[in-house]
């Protein structure tokens, strides 16, 4: 099965991008998934293959190592990583470009020259340290703080729920330099997993998402050098949310794709699978249920294409839209796959069915990159 979508959208490149990374994904992750799902996340060699492949860090430029794409090319990750099932298992490890694009827009040349090429390669990995246990969505909330002395800066705290943590090699934390004026005293500094003082918590385990790692990590007296410092003092809260838009239109397109996996997964399975003697498609109720379900995602598509559209005309993507695109069709998708899960009766609660990964891993889209309830907060604001 491939997922539908139109192709008037995409140039030959994003097409020939689009049946290499789905090559990919059959080839070197499909096979290996379960393994991942025991182990939490893949070994280093897997990172090096994808780097070689082209598919770390898409949008880097070649003067960094990177492959010179565009932010359609994510596009293209996002809807066929959630529409082949194992995105389910590691969506966040293998969308995970948000770091190697923070670091270039931001980042001080030394620091793209040092990082950005050993990113796109897949020889080091980043994870980006927001969330704390006191705050999630307010990012103005940290308190994780760094304190300047001479020519370092001396970090202390701690951040939770931090992907791909147990393998980066750096991290991109955000952390208070001036503790008194509140979001506008927030800065970003590179903090290298090596440095004395950094400690790896916990492996956490979650519901959905196991083949990728997911950890807390913190900071005693860690000493890093003015020059880790990214972008402008102060200036962390544009950096941290600079991004925010694009993750709020990769996880709907993650979020869409999924959904329709499990519908096309639940069609086979109803006209297959028999009760009271005839296949479960033919009940009316079965059938209504499946038409709400198609014209649902109809109508999600038809607002992504036109995102994308607008993306391609004006090379900027509008907030509203995001936010609404967000809200609307990750909800979607949990009403949907939950529908799908029980089409399947309890086969659906069994984990070797795609639907139940789906299930799973579909919970985490309306709370990364912005919980539902923020994106009506920020739809609430334009009316």
């Amino acid at each position: 099965m491939n997922y539908p979508y139109n192709p008037a959208l995409w140039d030959e490149e994003h097409e020939m991008f689009r049946g290499m990374f789905r090559r990919f994904l059959e080839e070197e992750v499909e096979p290996n998934v379960d393994q991942w799902i025991q182990k939490n996340g893949p070994e280093p060699e897997f990172w090096l293959k994808a780097g070689e492949a082209g598919i770390l860090g898409v949008g880097i430029p070649e003067e960094y190592g990177g492959p010179g794409g565009d932010f359609l090319h994510r596009m293209v990750i996002a809807e066929e990583l959630g529409y082949n099932p194992v995105g389910a298992s590691m969506g966040p490890a293998l969308i995970g470009d948000g770091c190697s694009e923070i670091l270039y827009r931001n980042g001080t040349e030394e620091q793209r020259k040092k990082w950005l090429p050993l990113m796109v390669k897949g020889e080091a990995r980043a994870g980006l340290a927001i969330t704390e246990p006191d705050s999630g969505s307010d990012v103005a909330a940290i308190r994780t703080t760094a304190v300047r002395d001479g020519d370092e800066w001396v970090v202390n705290g701690s951040k939770i729920y931090i992907s791909n943590a147990n393998e980066a090699k750096f991290f991109m934390v955000g952390c208070k330099t001036n503790p008194t004026a509140g979001a506008q005293g927030i800065s970003v500094l590179i903090v290298e997993a090596d440095r004395e003082g950094f400690r790896l918590g916990r492996n956490l385990d979650k519901m959905g998402n196991h083949a990728c790692n997911t950890a807390e990590i913190f900071f005693d007296n860690v000493r890093v050098p003015v020059s880790n410092m990214m972008g402008v003092e102060g200036k962390g809260m544009g950096i941290l949310l600079g991004g925010v838009n694009m993750d709020r239109i990769t996880w709907p397109l993650i979020g869409h794709a999924a959904a329709t996996r499990a519908y096309h997964e639940t069609v086979e399975f109803v006209k297959n699978r028999k009760s009271f003697g005839q296949p479960i498609f033919n009940f009316q109720n079965t059938q209504f249920k499946l038409a709400e379900i198609k014209t649902e995602l109809a109508v999600g598509r038809s607002f992504l294409d036109d995102i994308i559209r607008d993306y391609r005309e004006k090379g900027d993507l509008d907030m509203e839209l995001c936010a609404m695109a967000k809200l609307w069709i990750c909800e979607m998708e949990g009403r949907i796959i939950d529908q799908c899960v029980q089409f399947h009766g309890g086969a659906g609660y069994m984990d070797e069915y795609n639907v139940s990964r789906l299930y799973t891993g579909a919970r985490l889209h309306r709370i990364f990159a912005g919980t539902s309830e923020i994106m009506r907060m920020i739809i609430g604001r334009t009316i």
